[in-house]
């Protein structure tokens, strides 16, 4: 079994170290971790060191020895998809398994058609939850670098930043709007790809319009309509296998 990974402020150097708070005491109380067991510590920026288990104190203060120190290169291309708005919890589920799959950044948006919108204490609420699911995915898949769930962008903000990337594209099932199989598209070998995953009702007109002078592209996935909360997750793990960071 891989080393469970813990989040700490800052990546400690070689020596000693006490992992403490909520991260010690899931180590201590939660994973029961003994002597001789090693772990890995991580800012969740790329910064992570590898530790073994020296004693726990108490039920939430664990010391660790730290063998190696290292920082994870910045990934090329950077994926980042832009989710819009699902119902329920099904935005949570998104977040979860893009984050598991290897998605660099994600950012919700308030598409026309989405039923669910975000605003004043609940957008702000739900907008900690996509964080903390984040980091919890993260986390729980071995990640040390974590992707950044961005503030909630309007229709505009998205169109602005398709402009700035090096390849930028909208699902889209309907062959009629002309999309061509994202599996076929030609991708860059680093820079910015930036994806649009509109909600379950579609993208409208004038969303495509306005992405499409950005420079953004229809694809579609295949054969199937895929929900909102998993069209994200599909197609980033076909953009992490063509690009050949699954390599």
């Amino acid at each position: 079994m891989t080393a469970p990974v813990f989040v700490v402020e800052t990546v400690p150097g070689a020596g000693e170290f006490v992992l403490d708070g909520p991260e010690g005491r899931h180590a201590v109380s939660v994973r029961r971790l003994r002597p001789g067991e090693e772990i890995v510590l991580t800012d969740g920026n790329g910064g992570w060191a590898e530790a073994v288990v020296l004693f726990a104190e108490g039920k939430d203060r664990l010391v660790v020895q730290v063998t190696r120190r290292t920082v994870e290169d910045e990934p090329a291309p950077r994926i980042t998809v832009v989710q819009a708005l699902p119902k329920g919890d099904r935005g949570e589920l998104a977040v979860e398994t893009m984050t598991e799959t290897g998605v660099d950044a994600i950012v919700p948006w308030a598409a026309s058609r989405c039923v669910t919108q975000w605003r004043g204490d609940r957008g702000a609420k739900s907008l900690a939850k996509w964080r903390s699911t984040a980091r919890e995915a993260g986390k729980q898949s071995r990640r040390v670098r974590f992707p950044e769930v961005a503030d909630a962008m309007t229709t505009k903000q998205v169109a602005a930043l398709l402009a700035q990337a090096d390849f930028a594209a909208v699902l889209h099932e309907d062959r009629a709007a002309g999309g061509a199989p994202l599996a076929t598209a030609e991708l860059p070998a680093d820079g910015d790809i930036v994806l649009v995953v509109g909600p379950e009702g579609g993208v409208s007109p004038e969303e495509l319009a306005l992405f499409a002078e950005a420079g953004a592209k229809p694809y579609r996935l295949g054969a199937s309509v895929l929900r909102t909360s998993t069209a994200g997750t599909a197609a980033t793990a076909l953009l992490l296998g063509r690009t050949g960071r699954w390599s």
